[in-house]
């Protein structure tokens, strides 16, 4: 059986600049040396095109404009073999990140959302092919979004279909009243956090505490623990952790994405923790070893 997952949120051209010092050697009001590219980013983009590195099937649901950047990522979706509609939204412009990856590879973005913000729920497609939804926090933490991806977990919802959630920034979370936060993660199956978002919404430096807390509103909690690994726990069962798989990082943009998706396309298929956990980290090792956060297009990675 081959698993269909929906991805629903953001699409953006990512602007990678990478330097070669510390945030804090560069020369803020002048000139720093680095290496700048562009690919196309976007959690829920992301998510899509690592997807097509499983052996499950994608779809991207979101939009970008009638420019440069709209038809660059419609093209690699295609080449990617992203199944996807109508993207393209005439008149607007497509949402761009500038990624700022330092020395050691840690990533600081800086987002213009675009044409993600015309997210309605008419632009869900037919329910019946597919066996899971994954949903970027981006999109419910945009306002001009919120509305129509609820109405998306509505209809989601009363089809049965299990939604995996990643929330995807502390910063955006810190303009959402904590009961709002939670009556979203209430909705979902299995929730996707960092270390830095279970510290947040809990307030727990303690994992296992943050883990129980957690799951009080969803079924499954995994926490990404960057190069420790990850841990899992679902209700009623002891927690699940495993190392991070050995690679050269190169650039970070993306781990979380790639990791998600890994783990989406193994437990999908056989609600298998520890497996789903080493495949999340497989997936996540081979796109810290390249330049962006979507795999390359024509290659194995």
């Amino acid at each position: 059986m081959t698993i269909n997952v929906l991805c629903i949120g953001d699409v953006m051209l990512d602007v990678i600049a990478r330097i070669n010092v510390s945030p804090q050697k560069i020369n803020f009001g002048s000139d720093t040396a680095s290496r700048i590219s562009t690919s196309s980013g976007g959690a829920a983009g992301n998510v899509a095109a690592w997807l097509t590195r499983t052996d499950a099937r994608s779809t991207i649901v979101s939009h970008v404009g009638d420019d440069p950047a709209g038809a660059a990522i419609v093209a690699e979706f295609d080449a990617l073999g992203v199944n996807h509609g109508d993207l393209i939204i005439p008149g607007e412009t497509s949402g761009v990140v500038v990624v700022l990856v330092d020395s050691s590879g840690e990533r600081t973005m800086f987002p213009d959302k675009g044409a993600n913000s015309r997210l309605t729920v008419t632009d869900l497609p037919d329910l019946g092919s597919f066996q899971a939804v994954y949903i970027s926090g981006y999109a419910l933490l945009n306002p001009l979004a919120r509305d129509g991806v609820l109405a998306m977990i509505e209809k989601i919802k009363a089809d049965g279909l299990p939604i995996y959630f990643d929330p995807a920034s502390v910063g955006a979370m810190k303009d959402v009243a904590d009961k709002e936060l939670h009556n979203w993660f209430s909705m979902m199956d299995v929730l996707f956090l960092n270390e830095e978002e279970s510290i947040y919404l809990t307030g727990s430096v303690d994992i296992e505490r943050a883990l129980d807390y957690l799951l009080d509103f969803s079924q499954v909690v995994v926490i990404k623990r960057g190069s420790a690994g990850a841990i899992a726990k679902a209700r009623g069962f002891d927690s699940i952790s495993l190392p991070a798989v050995a690679a050269t990082v190169v650039d970070t943009t993306g781990a979380g994405d790639s990791f998600a998706a890994g783990f989406i396309a193994s437990y999908s298929m056989n609600h298998d923790l520890t497996a789903a956990l080493q495949a999340g980290g497989e997936l996540a090792a081979g796109c810290v070893a390249i330049v962006g956060g979507r795999p390359r297009v024509g290659t194995a990675i």
